[in-house]
């Protein structure tokens, strides 16, 4: 039966649960019920689903039985409950994109990554709600989705974060033991913070995106949702790899290998104060400060340094916007477009066609500038330290485009633009929690060189060994 699992499991680590799926603790079925139950029951209510996947994720389980019994073993992931962001195709059932034009679309294949899963045995319990078109160029309101505004287990009254907005929910909220979003520009990491789960944004053409709803061909980026950042390399390690059907694959694998990690006393962190001390909200500065002390005491060199002087908003503004308009150019032309739930987000798509050629010419020869200028930054650091976000989720009533804040700006710009920067230099980057400011989690993040993902998750690994805050868990109302 499925009320034989205990509530614990709902937050454990996939190790865990794949530990005492083998010890035969409960079955495969039994786990899955007991998590699309969860899922079913408590992923509306802070709209977190997009889809049950009751009767697939049950059939799959019963096949993992079936391995395990046989002793069949085909790694950490096999069992394992997950969701996935509802821009991912799964064959024969809707993925709406989280956009009401595409409520009905089906697709007959499923994404890349959502083959390398299930074939290991994990199981795809449910798709998870998203901001319609995982943001457009821009959207004003966190009700800019078919769902609705994610709603934040830690307080429903505030945002999760966009445009992985269920998986952050789903997985804070123990819905699903992990998730994939998608990251354009702060995609993930957003969302990770605002939930106080950590989040993985992978080198650009690492993970394979075909079947992946296109939003910006030259940026966007699949990666895992996580409880930490261990679990994270787990999930990468079977995700990542070379795909014929994506063009901008890399071509590359993924091997999550902690036990050959560098010494870190090698290891040199850039970071900038005025993040932490004057860019911060004030509730957060306290445990922004101790996050700091505790990557310093892991042995790492700190070094100050600041972000080379570029237009980063603009850019990525620019090409976003050019992109996903010629991406989205056939429901712009028809008049769909106007179906869609955010003012902002229609205004900025049918502005997108306008943009003239030389102008996206221009972003894109500026971001060549950016990207040599990122990698000379990178001949003096391993790893750039920054908050992930600087202010704790806001209420999901405030307009998102609306200043934070109304203190005076600092002088110093430290790096507070990491976000667009490292999407443009399509660097990886984890979020991990590192306390809270009023109530709600918050988190930094350590970007590192294309490709540098296992010295990040090794960072992430031994932070999270000397802080517990990616185990706290919200109370979830009703």
């Amino acid at each position: 039966m499925a009320a034989s699992i205990p509530d614990d499991i709902f937050f454990a680590s996939i190790t865990e649960i794949n530990q005492k799926l083998k010890a035969k603790e409960f079955s495969a079925v039994e786990l899955t019920k007991a998590f699309c139950g969860r899922l079913e029951q408590l992923g509306p209510r802070y709209n977190a689903l997009a889809l049950s996947l009751r009767v697939p994720a049950l059939k799959a389980a019963k096949d993992v039985d079936g391995d395990l019994k046989r002793e069949r073993y085909r790694g950490p992931l096999q069992g394992i409950p997950f969701g996935a962001k509802d821009l991912l195709a799964y064959a024969k059932h809707p993925t709406t994109w989280g956009a009401r034009p595409y409520a009905g679309q089906v697709f007959d294949y499923n994404a890349t990554v959502l083959n390398r899963l299930t074939k290991i045995g994990g199981i795809l319990t449910g798709k998870l709600a998203m901001v319609e078109l995982a943001g457009g160029p821009s959207y004003r309101y966190a009700s800019a989705s078919m769902t609705g505004p994610g709603l934040n287990p830690w307080d429903p009254t505030r945002w999760s974060g966009g445009s992985s907005s269920g998986s952050g929910i789903a997985v804070a909220a123990g819905l699903v033991t992990y998730a994939l979003g998608s990251e354009t520009s702060g995609s993930i990491l957003t969302p990770a913070a605002f939930c106080g789960v950590t989040g993985l944004r992978p080198t650009y053409g690492l993970v394979s995106r075909h079947g992946a709803m296109a939003l910006s061909w030259t940026l966007d980026k699949i990666g895992p949702l996580c409880r930490s950042a261990e679990d994270c390399g787990l999930v990468l390690h079977e995700i990542a790899g070379a795909d014929a059907e994506d063009p901008a694959s890399a071509g590359k694998s993924f091997y999550y290998a902690p036990q050959f990690a560098r010494d870190l006393k090698e290891v040199k962190v850039g970071f900038a104060p005025a993040d932490f001390s004057e860019w911060a909200d004030p509730a957060a500065r306290p445990d922004f400060t101790k996050a700091l002390e505790t990557v310093r005491s892991l042995g790492v060199q700190m070094v100050e340094t600041k972000l080379p002087e570029f237009p980063y908003g603009p850019v990525i503004g620019t090409i976003i916007s050019s992109e996903a308009a010629a991406i989205f150019e056939p429901l712009i032309q028809s008049g769909n477009v106007d179906q869609l739930a955010d003012q902002k987000q229609i205004a900025g798509l049918k502005a997108g066609l306008e943009i003239p050629a030389k102008d996206y010419l221009k972003a894109m020869r500026i971001r060549s500038l950016i990207q040599d200028a990122m990698r000379v930054l990178f001949d003096d650091f391993d790893v750039l330290l920054a908050p992930a976000r600087l202010a704790p989720a806001q209420k999901i009533t405030q307009p998102l485009d609306r200043p934070s804040s109304d203190r005076p700006t600092p002088k110093e710009r430290g790096l507070t633009a990491l976000i667009p920067a490292g999407n443009l230099a399509g660097l990886p980057a984890l979020s991990l929690p590192c306390g809270f400011a009023d109530g709600m989690p918050m988190a930094i993040q350590l970007v590192g060189r294309p490709f540098s993902e296992n010295l990040l998750l090794t960072i992430g690994k031994f932070f999270q060994e000397k802080t517990d805050w990616h185990k706290r868990r919200p109370v979830l109302q009703g």
